[in-house]
């Protein structure tokens, strides 16, 4: 399918919207009106726009510029497209307006959805919107695509006793006593309208039930915006407020958080976040930010977070959080997530990408803003820096080793392709990339480049390279030329290094997860920005050194008989490839306290050890060596990145009971000890870092079988039942849950079935889920599978996926489960691909034998999979590479355990 089938013609172009939306929350469904004021470019006898197949179309107008009539008929409607034929044609270079009347059902999820909650028995039905990418066209007729920006005026019907929530303030309010009064309302909007293009007309609602108290709010105008950010809530909503000044102009905006009164309580901390990071980004981008107010609306039935301009939308189980009960992990994820989602306010609601081929200048740079730069402007004790290697920058080098992986700024020649690029590779490599440019030109300088690039695009549209030209005008530097081939083509670079007297050769080759690349797969050369950080004079301090890498190979000169090592810092999107003895001498720098290297390099250096074993590279042992060498790191980052990489391990060889056994005796060992220096309990005065390092040390000794850690949480969980809730910390209680389960029967997976319906706190909800889903009980699992298929919906349901993906106990039995109810599955997330996608990839990408691969290939070879073509792909070819990976390695980790077991005692 090329672009030009699915994407709509230029003969005509939207000014403005006036929309009128009508929710009914007794019928769960809506209705409204919408005109749209066109401009027209050619003669046209044909107006198309988009509709989701599940909007009803009521009569339809077109009112040329001469008072005059045309009469419009739906000649085509297919690929959620509807065609007009107009008779006459509209004249070019005139103006037009199309007035259309609209229904539907309010959806479980994406475009005009809905949510619950329980209230004195009852059950309370409340709105939101979700329109990206493509499902504005599921709540009104609309020309959706991002660059037909157009001005809009909303007026929201609804029952008295609720709110109503749009992008802008509201302007007035007024009841409505009858149909007839909501009817007037419309023709008063359409009216207004039609005297702006200085013509006549009227239109209406069809009626509802009469006798109910309704109203209508009338927002103000806004800006030009993208049909995707457009934004309607309605409900019982309470708001908690807060303001700031401007630092430019000195203006106070208000800053609100809706939800519903259950749970209100619970939104400071996502509203002091945001109060903190608005002023920040206008002195940052040194650009007002530009609506009257920004308001965030909280919904149970969320998938995830969107950045709608004026009107944040989040789901509460991402945004809550218990004041009394407040852990370091729910804070930082709500403040990354906030933070984000405020980032988009300039960098996608005001200057926003011309097709969605551009997503990652949206999703990369709210990435790197709201996981890095503003995060540790508002939280420097979290160390951010560091933790977006460990986790963004890993999770876009492992995507993108795969051959099945794509360039960052992909063609979008099917619509089923706009759902799928909401991946790893448009928001962690986007971010990653513009980490690594960030850190070759200074982060001052980039963020300049940056505020000058939305200066000259306010309000506009734009591609790859208008962000490129504003960095080049700010730092002088041919940006354009540096960065093309890191977002045109897929892959990223392996450096391998080799030295010889007076320095180090160094070569570029694509790195991929099944081995050295062939020459088809090796013909891109990337300017890499090459960092090498050497001990200086003293040996004891550090000397960084930068490049800019052009060609395949290059000599550099540096005195290798001091420690030395490339990505210093590990700002840059490549692996770096030692031989083993260079290796082993970069590891004991690394492992000494202090060092010249720093956290990031131990990250960097564990994560390409993994993936280069992965690849065939080097050995796996060489990693477990590695992390025994590490083993007196007191930092949790440095440690969660050895964590990872040890499931990574033990998930291989999830079927080898000998191996898994060795596994689990040297996580133990590594630890058991850091349980008995840090103990169970926070203290007022310890560092974020200990915390979390806490945490991390009793799960994993929890999940190696640590007797003693085992019996602590379950005697902790006992106090817990009989009523002591302050007996679990709130940084504990997802090993706690987990473990009781693990250990425990129906009795403990019964309480957490509870425990997740009717949770205290958010994060009561988030570790029971977890620990329902690790139940090492077959029939357990099944009654979890059960539960899932009955109780659960929308983001929770690839929740429990995610942990039961995790749980080897499961992974067979969840699979089998796929199989048999995919159909139901799959309607499940009908809507999003994205979701869908990702509970596919977790049902099999831990599998790792030739009879999986033709299990799953055999499954799928008559179905149609072009709306998640990329996610199985993906999938198979992981299957593939941990196939090879196990075979290749079974050997050596088997070996290597042996000597450990003896050389400790064990």
């Amino acid at each position: 399918m090329s672009e030009t089938s699915f994407r709509l013609p230029t003969n005509v172009t939207p000014v403005h919207y006036d929309l009128t939306l009508r929710t009914d929350l007794k019928s769960l469904t809506f209705d409204g009106s919408a005109s749209i004021e066109l401009e027209v470019h050619e003669d046209s006898s044909t107006i198309a726009f988009n509709a989701h197949d599940g909007l009803v179309l009521g009569d339809v107008t077109v009112i040329g510029t001469a008072q005059r009539c045309h009469r419009a008929m739906v000649s085509e409607r297919a690929n959620e497209r509807v065609t007009l034929s107009l008779d006459p044609p509209l004249p070019a270079e005139s103006k037009a307006l199309v007035n259309l009347n609209y229904s539907s059902q309010l959806r479980t999820s994406m475009g005009y959805h809905y949510s619950s909650y329980e209230s004195d028995g009852q059950t309370v039905f409340y709105t939101a919107t979700e329109s990206a990418p493509i499902y504005a066209r599921a709540v009104f007729p609309c020309m959706d695509e991002p660059s037909l920006k157009a001005t809009f005026a909303i007026h929201m019907i609804s029952r008295i006793g609720t709110v109503n929530l749009s992008n802008m303030p509201v302007e007035s309010e007024e009841l409505c006593d009858s149909v007839n009064t909501k009817s007037g309302v419309l023709m008063g909007a359409y009216s207004f309208l039609l005297a702006k293009l200085r013509l006549g007309g009227g239109s209406g609602l069809s009626g509802g039930s009469s006798g109910d108290a309704w109203k209508t709010t009338n927002f103000k105008t806004s800006p030009k915006m993208s049909t995707y950010l457009v934004a309607f809530a309605n409900g019982p909503f309470e708001f908690i407020e807060s303001s700031y000044k401007s630092p430019i102009s000195g203006m106070v905006r208000p800053l609100r958080i809706y939800a519903t009164p259950d749970i209100i309580q619970q939104t400071q901390w996502a509203l002091d976040v945001t109060t903190r990071v608005v002023p920040l980004y206008e002195k940052m981008f040194d650009i007002e930010f530009p609506l009257p107010k920004l308001d965030t609306v909280i919904a149970s039935n969320y998938l995830g977070a969107a950045e709608n301009w004026g009107l944040i939308t989040g789901r509460a189980s991402d945004y809550l959080l218990d004041p009394s009960r407040a852990d370091i992990s729910s804070r930082k994820a709500i403040a990354a997530i906030q933070t984000h989602e405020v980032a988009h306010q300039w960098f996608g609601d005001v200057v926003t990408m011309e097709w969605w081929d551009n997503l990652w200048l949206n999703e990369g740079f709210a990435t790197i803003m709201g996981d890095m730069v503003m995060l540790s402007e508002i939280e420097p004790d979290w160390n951010v820096y560091a933790e977006f290697g460990a986790k963004q920058q890993s999770a876009a080098l492992a995507l993108d080793a795969r051959k099945s992986s794509h360039p960052i700024e992909v063609a979008i020649e099917d619509p089923n392709m706009i759902g799928q690029i909401f991946d790893s590779l448009s928001y962690s490599k986007g971010g990653s990339v513009m980490r690594m440019l960030s850190a070759y030109l200074g982060e001052e300088a980039f963020l300049k480049g940056v505020s000058v690039y939305l200066k000259k695009h306010l309000f506009g549209n734009t591609v790859t390279n208008d962000l490129w030209d504003g960095i080049s005008e700010a730092t002088g530097r041919p940006i354009q030329d540096i960065m093309d081939n890191w977002i045109r083509k897929t892959g990223y670079p392996m450096i391998t290094v080799s030295e010889s007297s007076g320095g180090i050769h160094v070569r570029q080759d694509r790195f991929l997860l099944h081995g050295a690349a062939d020459e088809a797969d090796n013909e891109t050369i990337w300017q890499i920005p090459l960092s090498i950080t050497a001990s200086g004079d003293d040996q004891a301090s550090a000397v960084h050194r930068d490049f800019l890498m052009i060609d395949r190979e290059i000599f550099i000169e540096l005195d290798v008989e001091k420690p030395y090592k490339l990505n210093g810092g590990n700002t840059g999107f490549y692996r770096v490839l030692y031989d083993a003895d260079r290796a082993a001498v970069i590891a004991a720098e690394l492992g000494l306290q202090p060092s010249v290297f720093v956290l990031e390099d131990r990250i960097g250096f564990l994560s390409d050890s993994l993936a280069l074993a992965q690849a065939s590279y080097s050995k796996t042992s060489d990693f477990l060596k590695f992390v025994h060498l590490f083993r007196h790191d007191k930092e949790h980052l440095g440690w969660r990145q050895m964590t990872n990489g040890l499931i990574e391990v033990s998930s291989l060889f999830w079927e080898d009971k000998g191996v898994q056994n060795g596994l689990q005796a040297f996580q133990a060992s590594l630890f058991s000890p850091l349980v008995k220096r840090l103990g169970y309990d926070n203290d007022d005065s310890d560092h974020p870092d200990i915390i979390q390092l806490r945490t991390l040390a009793i799960t994993q000794a929890a999940n190696a079988g640590v007797i003693e850690v085992i019996h602590e949480l379950q005697r902790r969980y006992a106090a817990f039942s009989s009523g002591e809730q302050g007996a679990i910390s709130p940084d504990l209680l997802l090993p706690t849950f987990k473990t009781v389960v693990q250990h425990g029967g129906l009795k403990e997976w019964e309480a957490m079935k509870n425990i997740f319906r009717g949770p205290s706190t958010p994060n009561a909800s988030a570790a029971a889920l977890n620990a329902m889903a690790s139940t090492r009980d077959p029939n357990l699992i099944e009654k979890t599978l059960a539960f899932l298929k009955s109780d659960v919906f929308g983001q929770d349901l690839y929740r429990f996926w995610k942990a039961l993906r995790d749980n080897p106990f499961a992974r067979r039995i969840v699979a089998k489960h796929f199989f048999q109810n995919f159909d139901h599955i799959a309607s499940k997330y009908d809507g999003d691909v994205n979701i869908f996608s990702r509970v596919l990839a977790a049902t099999f990408d831990r599998f790792c034998t030739k009879a999986d691969i033709e299990e799953v290939e055999a499954f799928f070879k008559e179905r149609d999979t072009r709306v998640y073509s990329l996610a199985l792909a993906q999938t198979l070819e992981i299957i593939q590479i941990n196939t090879r990976w196990r075979a290749e390695s079974l050997e050596d980790v088997e070996t290597w355990l042996t000597k450990w077991r003896l050389s400790e005692g064990v």
